[in-house]
């Protein structure tokens, strides 16, 4: 049983994907309740929030990273530093979901771990009329990543808290799981395996997760 005085865990997100696919609008929203209409897609941005995740208190620092070409040259550095990965798209563009395959596998390569928390999120799903990515070929991708896919939309508000909230909890198992590894003493490589284990054995029993609500 965990202490009811845990104290908070701070956890680092990275949101990618291609530029315009609405990323900082994803991350205002949910960070400030805001819609943003219009934005610099050369800004990174950094934020920090509180939030509570199945009665357990998380500090999170998202980074919102900026447009393709200042991103490259940092690009390395944001993927080795980061715990969980938001992977964005618009529904409305068949490229940008085109780009995510490149993104996991530089994450996979930087962090050697095919264990890494991601979320896919196709956004802009208030605009259906103008949808250019059927839903059963993202969610096939999902399923071959072993990932969550949500459809969210940063204007309406449509599975904005979700997506973040599933990463926190992806983030926070792993977390746990390698804190127990520590404490049992056993060795890095042992606790990869062990997460790797653990990891399989949910996708199996539960699937993957596509979320349209």
């Amino acid at each position: 049983m965990r202490s009811r005085f845990e104290p908070c865990r701070e956890l680092h997100i990275v949101v990618l994907g291609a530029g315009g696919v609405g990323k900082s609008c994803l991350t205002a929203q949910f960070v400030h309740n805001e819609w943003i209409e219009s934005y610099d897609p050369t800004i990174e941005d950094t934020y920090r929030t509180q939030i509570n995740v199945d009665n357990r208190q998380v500090v999170l620092e998202i980074l919102d990273t900026a447009g393709t070409e200042q991103f490259v040259a940092m690009r390395d550095l944001y993927m080795k530093t980061g715990q969980g990965f938001l992977l964005v798209f618009s529904i409305t563009s068949g490229s940008s979901l085109g780009e995510l395959a490149q993104l996991r596998d530089e994450i996979i390569r930087i962090k050697d771990d095919e264990n890494v928390p991601i979320v896919i999120v196709g956004n802009k799903a208030d605009l259906e009329d103008q949808r250019a990515v059927p839903r059963a070929r993202a969610f096939s991708i999902s399923q071959q990543w072993g990932a969550p896919y949500y459809e969210a939309s940063a204007r309406t508000r449509r599975n904005v808290n979700e997506v973040f909230i599933d990463l926190c909890r992806q983030m926070l198992r792993k977390d746990d799981i390698s804190d127990d590894v520590n404490d049992d003493g056993h060795d890095k490589n042992d606790g990869v395996y062990r997460i790797g284990r653990k990891k399989r054995r949910r996708r199996k029993d539960g699937g993957t997760r596509c979320v349209l609500l």
